[in-house]
């Protein structure tokens, strides 16, 4: 099946992107939060099959609007973003339509690797006023923290746990085509 997207190398525009989470706090609301340095390659091919996806999220650049929330999940008991500064996604393989689809990969976050999928949906190509070529993708994924080792928590009075195992991950990312 052909894709709307011209074929090559397609950068990460930070600027337009997001890469977000939410995660289940006290067991009655969700903190959301975002990652804000990330790098991402896009590699068009002929066909949806052909084509392929890398990126690593600078563990550091957490931010969920608490400075106090965030050295606590920069630090040892989550991210450890000194020993483990990013985290990576390599897509696998791809299935469904250009418009829809999911993407397989490999996601690493500390020093384990698992399989996880995308749902993706495609957002379209557009030339913006300064000649340059966009497109746009939003996908999201669940994921347990305790599969890859992030497992701190602290019981609550009432009972359950303070931080969810689920995280939703969200990410609407915008990428552009050098010119060539």
């Amino acid at each position: 099946m052909a894709l709307e997207l011209t074929p090559g190398t397609w950068q990460l525009d930070t600027s337009h992107s997001e890469i977000g989470f939410s995660v289940r706090h006290a067991g009655i609301s969700k903190v959301r939060g975002q990652f804000t340095e990330a790098d991402a390659t896009l590699v068009v091919g002929e066909s949806l099959a052909d084509s392929s996806v890398q990126a690593s999220v600078k563990t550091a650049s957490f931010d969920s609007k608490d400075a106090n929330r965030d050295a606590h999940v920069k630090g040892a008991d989550f991210f450890d973003v000194e020993q483990f500064p990013h985290m990576t996604f390599k897509a696998t393989g791809v299935q469904g339509s250009p418009e829809q689809f999911e993407l397989a990969g490999d996601l690493t976050i500390k020093d384990t690797t698992l399989p996880v999928v995308f749902d993706v949906e495609f957002g379209g190509v557009a030339v913006d006023p300064f000649g340059t070529t966009r497109a746009g993708f939003s996908a999201t994924t669940q994921i347990s923290r305790k599969a890859f080792g992030i497992t701190w928590n602290a019981a609550l009075e009432a009972g359950g746990v303070l931080v969810g195992d689920k995280v939703t991950i969200a990410v609407d990312a915008a990428f552009v085509l050098p010119a060539s």
